[in-house]
């Protein structure tokens, strides 16, 4: 069933079938045509996993993220960073970098991240005499960030193919964040200081900076009212997820002011679309698991792994290596729900503990969304700027650097996620 299933997977991707579409086909006719299931036991199967109650933080978090993330809050974060970090070499790159990493406590989207950013902050930054192939480059890089920081999307999927607590990942995927934050702030002061990029010119006093923020405050708390609320226990995921959706509106109608009918329109259109792809993969992901868990797919690869390799180290090497190509190919979502079962079958035989499993597949398969050839914040940043990919790889290559480095440290050193 697995090889007939990963055959029609494959042909359906060169087709260009959209991945979700592809996953249900691929296993529903594995399931049914070579392993016999009742077409109805099927559709159950695709079914189930969509009532998970869990699940429900996914639409919610990206609503207030929808609810946030434009209009004045927008400027008020640009602004914010720009105080922040602006006047320092590479200040427009590290505005990027610090933008993406405060937009990740709102969005928990890394595509989301990169396409309302990279619309206001790559034009700026070519309009001052950046390199638009950099610009994008930052853009693309940082944008992942977002899948580490409170309230992170992919975090919940790991959750759900694990059976582990949300708020632990959340609080995990904190500091990896942070270091991903600080890597490519190094890499955009360093390359401004070399390539002598512009600076700004405005002296801002910390007058400046406490008003800006202040301005950027109710942006900066979300990420804080997630970890606290989780962390003290007083809410679930879910009820917290609603809770954001509540604090988005309060602050785009009471705060900012720039709430409308239009706008509240397009949060919920923007909203339903994205929850609809996530969740096809979510239940196609169920199927896919009844496959691999029929032909024993997971206990053969950890039995093989820890037969063949024995070594833990070089074990988390192969695991890290897959994810790394198939993060390459994959959304995040559908890779994360494919290579999840497996994973945690072979960090749990290797006694790696399934929160460090955790973080170390977010960052290694957000790598895979500035890599080409499907690196989709990449290719967003690429539209932006109308720069050629190939360009913007060039100038990518510091902030892989920087990428693996954390991967290798969330990999190899588990008091960094487990602290």
């Amino acid at each position: 069933m697995t090889l007939a299933m990963l055959i029609i997977f494959a042909i359906l991707l060169i087709l260009a079938l959209p991945v979700g579409y592809a996953l249900v086909i691929s296993s529903g006719l594995a399931a049914v045509w070579v392993g016999g299931m009742p077409s109805v036991t099927a559709v159950v199967k695709i079914f189930q996993p969509t009532q998970s109650f869990p699940l429900l933080a996914i639409p919610f978090f990206v609503l207030s993220g929808n609810l946030m993330m434009g209009g004045a809050l927008g400027q008020k974060l640009i602004q914010f960073a720009t105080a922040l970090v602006g006047r320092y070499y590479g200040g427009l790159g590290q505005v990027t970098v610090v933008g993406s990493t405060i937009f990740g406590g709102v969005s928990g989207s890394a595509v989301a991240e990169a396409s309302a950013l990279g619309s206001m902050l790559i034009p700026w930054q070519k309009r001052e005499g950046y390199p638009g192939a950099f610009a994008a480059a930052a853009t693309a890089s940082s944008a992942i960030i977002a899948g580490l920081i409170p309230p992170s999307i992919p975090l919940i999927l790991y959750a759900l193919v694990s059976n582990q607590s949300i708020a632990s990942l959340f609080m995990a995927g904190i500091l990896p964040g942070i270091l991903l934050c600080t890597g490519f702030m190094l890499i955009c002061y360093l390359s401004g200081r070399l390539r002598n990029f512009p600076r700004l010119s405005q002296k801002l006093t910390l007058r400046d900076l406490g008003k800006a923020t202040l301005a950027a405050s109710p942006a900066l708390a979300m990420p804080l009212f997630i970890v606290i609320l989780l962390r003290a226990g007083i809410a679930t995921p879910t009820e917290v997820s609603v809770m954001a959706v509540t604090y988005g509106l309060i602050v785009s109608t009471l705060i900012y002011r720039d709430m409308s009918v239009q706008k509240l329109y397009k949060a919920l259109v923007h909203t339903t679309l994205t929850t609809g792809v996530v969740m096809l993969v979510i239940a196609a992901s169920n199927l896919v698991g009844y496959v691999l868990t029929v032909d024993a797919i997971p206990t053969a690869v950890a039995t093989w792994a820890t037969t063949v390799l024995k070594d833990a180290v070089l074990i988390i090497l192969m695991m890290n290596l897959i994810m790394l190509v198939v993060g390459m190919f994959l959304d995040l979502p559908a890779a994360i729900l494919l290579l999840g079962p497996t994973f945690v079958s072979i960090g749990t035989a290797i006694g790696l503990d399934p929160v460090q499993l955790g973080i170390m597949m977010v960052v290694n398969l957000s790598i895979g969304l500035f890599t080409p050839p499907v690196g989709t914040t990449l290719f967003v940043a690429a539209a932006i700027s109308r720069e050629p990919v190939g360009k913007i790889v060039r100038e990518l290559w510091p902030f892989y650097l920087v990428g693996f480095s954390v991967l290798l440290l969330m990999s190899y050193v588990p008091a960094l996620t487990l602290y």
